[in-house]
């Protein structure tokens, strides 16, 4: 199964300050590829999730080796860190 998903999502930020959710090991894989760097983390983050897709390590694993190189880079959103638009609409200026 090439979409594997996490058990709870990863967000991180992206661009000016704009969040992104990562739902699956693939979407984390992209992430790591087109993140702009060459870190240890990046790398480590990039083999987890080529480990996880051809089933070598379970997808939660991936998920933490993500999250290490998303906190590493600062980006990480942790849980609580942003609220969720639940029920009202974003404010919109005139």
């Amino acid at each position: 199964m090439l979409c594997k998903p996490f058990e709870t999502p990863i967000r991180v930020w992206v661009g000016l300050g704009f969040p992104r959710q990562l739902n699956t090991v693939v979407d984390a894989y992209q992430f790591a590829l087109d993140w702009c760097g060459n870190s240890p983390e990046q790398r480590a983050a990039i083999r987890a999730c080529k480990a996880a897709l051809i089933g070598d390590i379970e997808p939660e694993t991936a998920r933490g080796v993500f999250v290490a190189f998303a906190r590493k880079k600062d980006i990480l959103i942790e849980d609580g860190a942003i609220p969720l638009a639940v029920g009202k609409a974003w404010p919109t200026h005139v």
